[in-house]
């Protein structure tokens, strides 16, 4: 797979982080500035696959470019470019490696909370729902079946875990202890207006996003969009022509790999099992289908 990008090296840059897809790097003279690389790995249930998507990482950056614009009316984001030609002149080196999977975003002060929006019940909801219908503070109607629509959305906040440990689910009480209550308010309020005008344009699209994450930082006091925004990474993308409550659903984003992973004698934990080419490409498949619905 000579054309996946695994592992950036970028040796005249500073990196900073190396996540389970992205690659963060400081540039030298350039303190308020990152570049930020989405390479073509990809994780299941907290471990990164020996195995590459080749180009994923090209799809994800397409589409969070794509939402960043559609919805810069609620919130100013972290993005300066993604143009290599545009970055400082010590990146241009790297070109072969950052054209069009990565982008010149600012610095900003991250905040320590992921902020997830859930419109319709599944994955770990749906799990500790058939245990008590009060999940993460929230009471919750009886009788909701996996993948019905809640009845109003919600903003169900979690820590950020370090890599190879699971984020855990909090409750936006626990939260307000974490960032303060006028915060966690912004937060909630900014991420709920993200999954309103999102959700409401993939519909018309033929897709559901029945949750998905945002992250959020603060440049000079305030609050703006960073990191990836509405990918089959951060989202539950189902179609909407096949949807049916009751049961879990297709999906365009890597549940079509965990559901591949579950059938495995694996016991979720590193080394990662071998992908078979006929799994990497339907997974691959799902990626470029979501995009060409929400961007055409």
């Amino acid at each position: 797979m000579s054309n996946a990008v695994i592992r950036t090296d970028c040796p005249e840059l500073n990196l900073l982080h190396r996540g389970k897809v992205r690659d963060m790097y400081g540039i030298p003279g350039h303190d308020d500035k990152l570049i930020m690389v989405a390479t073509d790995r990809i994780s299941a249930y907290d471990v990164v696959m020996g195995d590459p998507i080749p180009g994923k990482g090209k799809v994800l950056t397409r589409i969070s470019l794509f939402w960043f614009d559609l919805l810069s009316d609620i919130v100013d984001n972290h993005l300066i470019s993604a143009e290599v030609d545009a970055y400082p002149e010590i990146c241009h080196q790297y070109r072969d490696q950052l054209e069009g999977r990565s982008m010149l975003v600012r610095k900003t002060q991250v905040q320590p909370i992921e902020c997830i929006v859930r419109g319709y019940i599944s994955g770990s909801f749906w799990k500790a729902y058939q245990k008590d219908t009060t999940v993460c503070g929230f009471a919750l109607p009886q009788g909701l079946q996996e993948s019905d629509k809640f009845p109003q959305t919600l903003f169900t906040p979690s820590t950020k875990a370090e890599q190879g440990l699971h984020d855990e689910n909090i409750s936006v009480a626990r939260m307000e202890e974490i960032v303060g209550a006028a915060m966690a308010q912004k937060m909630a309020d900014i991420s709920l207006a993200l999954y309103a005008k999102a959700s409401e344009y993939a519909l018309a699209k033929g897709i559901i996003i029945a949750d998905t994450k945002f992250e959020l930082g603060l440049v000079d006091g305030k609050l703006i969009l960073i990191d990836e925004v509405l990918t089959p990474d951060s989202s539950r993308f189902w179609p909407l022509d096949t949807y049916t409550p009751g049961k879990g659903q297709p999906s365009f984003d890597k549940q079509f790999l965990r559901d591949y992973l579950s059938t495995l004698d694996w016991n979720k934990q590193p080394p990662p099992p071998p992908l078979p080419a006929d799994i990497l490409d339907k997974t691959r498949a799902r990626y470029e289908e979501a995009e060409h619905k929400l961007t055409s």
